[in-house]
């Protein structure tokens, strides 16, 4: 039988918080103060593109562990190139970068959020360095037990390290902790690792016309959203 668990630990990037919309919200700002006439929706989907290759990069060898604020600006400076932009400072580059620090949560997951903490610890297991989580949690009110960062294994999800990092700090089982994500991949690799899993998918993660990835029939937990899981979780 399968235990109640103790801890959620919650992937971030579109799980907590909506990415997509700041980037473009704080493209079009730029893009206004420098008379840039760009597609910055367009110009978020191709960086938030480059997330999975760009650590991939790292997790096989290719480049020496790498932060992913320094992840995001190296994608950043190809990019401004590709969509010819020009004209930029390098503090208005550091500046933009720093987006990933700024993501608005999800309406309900605030809310949600605070009901489940009451009943369990609750935790990020995001490959964002602690920085980047810890500032996006303080502006967005973010009410986490802890910040559990890849940076802290030097290993990106989805590899094992980053998995079990979770029980292990929490002097805990691996079944005691259940993963929180939009990401089936994400669910599917930890529950390769022992954990248990809860699906919540986010179908404007990509925009309007983005397209949300039907759940594993195995998850253990689908919710609409982080109330309709507290609900589940009688939190």
């Amino acid at each position: 039988m399968t235990p109640d668990p103790k801890a959620l630990a919650f992937d971030v990037f579109g799980t907590v918080v909506d990415w997509r919309s700041a980037v473009i919200r704080e493209g079009e700002e730029l893009g206004k103060g420098k008379g840039l006439d760009v597609d910055w929706a367009a110009f978020a989907d191709a960086w938030r593109g480059r997330y999975a290759p760009s650590m991939d990069r790292v997790r096989r060898g290719e480049l020496p562990w790498t932060r992913l604020d320094d992840l995001h600006l190296a994608s950043l400076e190809e990019l401004l190139g590709e969509f010819g932009v020009v004209g930029l400072t390098e503090r208005e580059k550091e500046r933009f970068n720093e987006v990933w620090h700024r993501l608005d949560p999800w309406p309900d997951s605030v809310e949600g959020l605070t009901r489940l903490k009451k009943r369990y610890v609750i935790t990020t297991l995001s490959n964002g360095n602690v920085a980047l989580l810890t500032n996006m949690a303080k502006r967005a009110g973010l009410p986490w037990d802890l910040i559990l960062s890849a940076e802290l294994v030097r290993h990106y999800k989805p590899d094992p390290e980053t998995y079990m990092m979770v029980p292990g700090l929490l002097s805990l089982r691996p079944e005691q902790v259940m993963m929180v994500a939009a990401h089936p991949n994400d669910l599917r690799a930890a529950r390769a690792n022992g954990l248990q899993t809860a699906y919540v998918p986010r179908p404007r993660e990509f925009g309007p016309q983005g397209a949300q990835e039907a759940p594993d029939l195995s998850f253990d937990l689908v919710a609409e959203d982080f109330v309709a899981l507290a609900d589940k979780l009688d939190a």
